[in-house]
């Protein structure tokens, strides 16, 4: 059966930022401190995968260790079992649900991005087209974020360092970007910068957070 999930990244004001704090912050520490997250990080940091093109083909997916380092990647940067409490709440008893209490509440629908994907994960494919360096200068973990306007300005040199290419990177970053695309749509390489610039334009804050839909 196949899976379909959403990266958004919705920009709003600070009380709002400030208020989901205590509902979406443990979730997220929780993602990072899952047992094996940090080991996956750091693997991923020693040993980058290659061309994604040789991850799947006729011949296996290579030695053990390649396999593995694929598994731990692959587990790494697709949807958590703690954010995804953000999407329908908690229980039965919680009516949270992040469509309706986020992602429709945002302060300005021009300061947003979505990336909606089947049977794939946009934060994946984000990291691995820009590698582990620039990955450790977003904020967060994997994807999943909460900043209010004075962090967002306070983070955009580090996300601009992370997302700005030269024509070279550009194209590197675009060939390793393995997401499809409709004419009028962002990528993953292009989206996350031009919400935070406008977000700091804007004096807004940000959240960031990627789960299943279904």
């Amino acid at each position: 059966m196949g899976i379909t999930t959403a990266w958004a990244i919705s920009s709003h004001d600070d009380p709002f930022i400030k208020g989901l704090g205590p509902r979406m912050l443990p979730l997220v520490e929780a993602e990072r401190d899952r047992p094996g997250a940090r080991r996956s990080w750091q693997r991923w940091h020693r040993r980058p995968l290659p061309d994604h093109r040789t991850w799947w083909n006729p011949y296996g997916r290579g030695s053990a260790e390649e396999a593995e380092s694929l598994d731990s990647f692959c587990e790494l940067t697709a949807c958590g079992d703690h954010v995804q409490e953000l999407y329908d709440g908690s229980s039965p008893d919680d009516d949270f649900w992040l469509v309706r209490d986020v992602w429709e509440e945002t302060a300005d629908t021009d300061v947003m991005f979505m990336s909606v994907q089947s049977k794939d994960y946009a934060v994946a494919s984000l990291f691995h087209a820009i590698g582990p360096r620039r990955a450790a200068l977003l904020p967060g973990w994997c994807g999943n974020f909460l900043l209010t306007s004075s962090q967002v300005r306070e983070t955009l040199p580090r996300v601009e360092r992370a997302l700005t290419f030269t024509p070279e990177e550009w194209a590197a970053a675009q060939d390793q970007d393995w997401l499809g695309y409709a004419p009028d749509e962002e990528s993953v390489l292009e989206g996350p910068l031009r919400v935070w610039r406008r977000a700091a334009e804007a004096g807004l804050g940000l959240c960031g957070v990627a789960v299943k839909i279904y």
